[in-house]
């Protein structure tokens, strides 16, 4: 099996709390920051999802904290996807220092939704491996 997919990300001191350390919102916007990057890294824009007339919604979202990110401290953010079948996807990251230390696991459930229609597609799979030039990232 190929290693996940995955973006380096240091932690500026803005995004830190009264505690020092990374505020608990910010998880999240790199948890999306990786997601778009795998879309990217297999040739899929926001513009293309869209004239496609699709998009990725996010349905649920759980964050463990494992460790604290002071700033300064850099990053993995890994990116799995794990296909259900039916509607929704699950995307599996992991937060890890460069020492290997977990700092944060986020368990997302998302799916792809017909702009038009304002419904979820089918089978979001199949639209990723259409629209991708490299379905690995995916795990397709």
């Amino acid at each position: 099996m190929s290693e996940p997919f995955s973006v380096r990300v240091t932690v500026r001191g803005y995004e830190t709390d009264v505690q020092g350390h990374l505020n608990q919102a910010v998880y999240l916007d790199y948890a999306e920051h990786a997601r778009w990057s795998l879309l990217q890294e297999a040739g899929i824009t926001q513009s293309r999802l869209r004239s496609e007339g699709v998009g990725p919604v996010a349905l649920e979202t759980t964050i463990r904290y494992r460790r604290e990110l002071p700033a300064g401290d850099e990053t993995d953010v890994s990116c799995v996807f794990v296909w259900n079948g039916g509607k929704t996807f699950t995307v599996e990251q992991t937060v890890t220092k460069t020492d290997g230390t977990v700092a944060a696991e986020i368990t997302a459930v998302g799916g792809l939704l017909d702009l038009e229609k304002r419904k979820l597609v089918p089978n979001p799979q199949d639209v990723f491996r259409e629209l991708t030039e490299d379905a690995g990232p995916f795990g397709l």
